[in-house]
């Protein structure tokens, strides 16, 4: 099997075979956040992610590196729906139910951000994580701030049983 990796200066070198990757990551000329094209797959990887080197890779897990040439970072759907869910909660409804969705929808992105590094969108699910829970809090606090003020509303809806 050969394999192509982009080298720290930014170019490609390969083919190389996995016995020259060994050599190489011995010499610690690459090491496992080192991106890395196998011949047959659809899309580049991290050297510390393929299990053929395993034994090899350090205790480091693959951090961002710079994307391979031709790859396209692709933003998080569920960031994209967190922002637009946490606007919408400032301008509709008084908040609900987008508040709640959004706050869902930005924890789900902010989860999978950490996990696959080639997404982008953090900024988008953090600015709906903030959006939604500062509406939800504001929703709340007008909310308890309604019944402190008006305590016959609670009162009459309770003397109907």
């Amino acid at each position: 099997m050969n394999y192509k990796i982009i080298g720290n200066d930014g170019k490609t070198y390969g083919p190389a075979s996995a016995e020259q990757l060994r050599q190489w990551l011995a010499q610690g000329r690459v090491d496992s956040r080192t991106a890395v094209f196998v011949d047959g797959a659809s899309e580049w990887t991290f050297i510390g992610l393929l299990p053929d080197f395993a034994k090899e890779k350090s205790g480091s897990p693959p951090v961002i590196a710079p994307l391979p040439p031709g790859a396209v970072q692709k933003t998080n759907g569920f960031a994209t729906a967190g922002f637009v869910c946490g606007l919408l909660s400032w301008v509709c409804c008084c908040g609900c139910p987008f508040n709640i969705l959004g706050l869902i929808f930005s924890i789900v992105a902010l989860v999978q951000l950490g996990a696959n590094p080639a997404q982008q969108g953090r900024g988008l699910a953090l600015t709906g994580l903030i959006c939604s829970a500062a509406s939800l809090l504001l929703s709340l606090g007008l909310g308890f701030l309604d019944l402190a003020l008006k305590p016959h509303n609670v009162l009459w809806h309770f003397n109907q049983f």
